[in-house]
């Protein structure tokens, strides 16, 4: 049996998927996507963004389009759970970010995250999308799945 959150996923892929259509910006994919998942999940998301792969300093994120307080504007592939997203491509779920190793306190209401990778068309990493909750454990594995399939068409949608 599919959950709500796994519906409300499913449904927020295809309005970010049909809204996205045609739009070659990717700061405008990237607002856009943020926006809509912000107001999808106010119950529960705290923060929501995008860091940018630096194209200057290829091993760095760079904060780009979020909704939220303010995010720390540079973070290194490896530090923290952004930095740790990027240096392993893969998604994180982080049920209480005090106990995860080097984590970096953007705002310390944050207490919960989550942080998947986006490719582009290339396969290479263009950045991650992080979001915070103020709960704890307020991520699971329909966010991820939700989360990584929104992901998976945002820079490769025609």
């Amino acid at each position: 049996m599919t959950s709500n959150k796994a519906r409300r996923y499913g449904e927020l892929r295809k309005e970010i998927a049909a809204t996205l259509a045609g739009e070659p910006s990717r700061t405008a994919r990237y607002a856009t996507a943020a926006a809509l998942l912000t107001h999808a999940f106010p119950e529960s998301y705290f923060w929501c963004g995008f860091y940018l792969v630096d194209e200057a300093k290829r091993d760095e994120l760079v904060v780009g389009p979020y909704h939220g307080t303010l995010g720390c504007l540079r973070i290194p592939f490896g530090k923290g759970v952004c930095g740790a997203c990027a240096a392993q491509r893969q998604t994180f779920i982080v049920p209480d970010v005090h106990a995860f190793p080097g984590h970096i306190a953007c705002d310390s209401r944050s207490n919960s995250e989550i942080v998947v990778p986006v490719f582009d068309a290339e396969g290479a990493l263009a950045a991650v999308l992080d979001i915070d909750s103020t709960a704890f454990n307020a991520f699971d594995e329909d966010d991820a799945r939700g989360l990584e399939a929104i992901c998976a068409e945002l820079l490769t949608l025609p």
